[in-house]
């Protein structure tokens, strides 16, 4: 039986979800499903050497499925970018500082058949800081096929209203 869920996260929301989801290890064949959306500021976007910094749009799409961990970039011309990797081998570079190796980059565009995106092998890492209250940045970078590819997302990390304090 295979779990899906689907969370919506705001710039309200905590973090702490997106990295919980992020740190999924090597589970049973039935592994949990996770979509999540975290709203705030694209302060970069690179695609294939190309700067679509100028429109980056203010959502980052955090997806964990069986293994994998990707994080999902948008422009609003229509490009995207997914930076993906195996989250059983997330590594911590500093206490609270995780950092994602990343072995697959998927350079988008949407077109009249919907999205289409081409996987291609890369190495890189995705970094992104443990919550507290204020800004986190999750920051991706990778190098496929001597092409470079970046993201840069910043959130707040709030707790919801009525949430419990740690």
């Amino acid at each position: 039986m295979t779990i899906r869920t689907r969370t919506r996260m705001t710039t309200r929301t905590p973090l702490l979800a997106l990295l919980a989801a992020a740190a999924v290890t090597a589970a049973p064949a039935a592994r949990a499903q996770t979509a999540l959306t975290l709203t705030g500021t694209c302060e970069r976007l690179v695609i294939a050497g190309q700067d679509l910094s100028a429109s980056c749009r203010g959502t980052l799409m955090n997806t964990v499925a069986r293994s994998r961990t990707s994080f999902g970039f948008a422009s609003s011309e229509g490009q995207n970018l997914t930076f993906s990797g195996t989250g059983a081998q997330q590594e911590r570079t500093e206490e609270s500082d995780p950092l994602q190796p990343i072995n697959l980059v998927s350079p988008g565009k949407s077109g009249p058949e919907g999205v289409v995106q081409t996987p291609t092998p890369a190495v890189g890492a995705c970094r992104f800081a443990t919550p507290s209250p204020g800004k986190t940045a999750i920051t991706c970078e990778a190098e496929a096929g001597g092409k470079a590819y970046a993201g840069t997302f910043v959130t707040d990390a709030k707790a919801p209203d009525g949430a419990p304090k740690p």
